[in-house]
């Protein structure tokens, strides 16, 4: 038996495009509401402070017929020792026989499938007029959450960024301008400034178990999309929980976390207060009405990273990318 295993450079030499993963994200969102999907809220293990290794499997049915899991760690203690936050591999499987066929890198798909969920969310909940974003946390997900954000937003003029670490200013700058054409990029020297006047504010920070908080509802503006993908630690609750309509990327997995883990305890919405998921908006279940404050909570989910692989796979094999190897 072969599988084809693919590192990040190979991934990295198949110039994926942001919006071809939108794509794929967007069809497993709609297949979720569907109801052609299973897939269990990720567990985990955390062997030092704020630190995760989560299991996320998933099958995908539908006309996408996958299977896989992905085992990803997320270590902010890293970012000290100038290493990454996020690493992980990610196993792909036949459907109709169980078999792995590919074992392949997950920093890369977990970078831009995250973007692309909030890309995504941006279409079915920001004005589409929007013009100003603003950006809290400037790694890997800072980049990649812009760049899915300009795909989106057509009308995109200037993104407004902000980070604890000054050094990130820089690097996330060199490293998004280039594919900014005609759109601003203007460092700010706190988060009240950052936000101030924004259509849409998404953070990146590191997950933790006791937050900060740290952006308050009363230095956003009155019609607001505010995302996080990095759970409750930077938006305050009220910010949420008095949105107009409050939004998760799976209802499951938000709901079972915060039933079980230390997330979104203290003040997040509840079952009763929250709208639907993005599966429900990607299959047309349900609407946001894209006035006053819109939040989502978007934690990442095993039905993206499935169709991003796939997405991999698919274009590894018609190019040629990759190595085959007996096991």
């Amino acid at each position: 038996m072969e599988i084809m295993l693919l590192s990040l450079r190979e991934i990295e030499s198949l110039n994926i495009h942001v919006s071809e993963v939108m794509k794929v994200v967007e069809r497993g969102f709609a297949l979720k509401g569907e109801e052609k999907m299973e897939m269990p809220a990720k567990i985990g293990i955390h062997p030092r402070k704020d630190c995760f290794i989560h299991a996320m499997p998933c099958y995908v049915g539908g006309d996408v017929d996958a299977a896989g899991i992905k085992w990803v760690a997320g270590y902010p203690i890293n970012q000290a020792r100038g290493l990454p936050y996020i690493t992980g591999i990610m196993c792909l499987n036949e459907s109709e026989t169980g078999f792995a066929k590919a074992i392949m890198d997950a920093n890369w798909i977990t970078a831009w499938r995250t973007g692309a969920a909030t890309g995504i969310c941006a279409r079915h909940m920001a004005d589409p007029s929007s013009e100003t974003i603003a950006v809290i946390g400037l790694g890997v997900q800072g980049r990649t959450n812009t760049m899915a954000l300009a795909e989106a937003l057509p009308k995109l003029k200037t993104v407004k960024i902000y980070d604890a670490f000054e050094a990130q200013v820089a690097k996330y700058t060199s490293l998004v301008e280039p594919d900014l054409k005609g759109i601003d990029v203007v460092p700010c020297k706190s988060v009240e400034e950052t936000v101030k006047d924004a259509d849409v504010v998404v953070t990146c920070t590191p997950i933790v178990a006791d937050p900060e908080r740290f952006v308050k509802s009363k230095w956003l503006k009155e019609d607001v999309l505010a995302v996080a993908v990095d759970y409750d630690s930077a938006f305050d609750a009220d910010v949420m929980t008095g949105a107009t309509a409050f939004v998760c990327d799976d209802m499951n997995q938000y709901l079972w976390t915060q039933e079980h883990g230390v997330y979104f305890q203290k003040g997040y919405p509840t079952e009763s207060q929250i709208l639907g998921d993005m599966g429900h908006l990607c299959a047309g279940k349900k609407k946001v009405e894209r006035k006053g404050r819109r939040g989502a909570v978007l934690m990442g989910i095993a039905s993206h990273d499935i169709m991003t692989a796939n997405l991999i796979f698919d274009q590894a094999k018609a190019r040629g990318v990759g190595r085959m190897v007996e096991i």
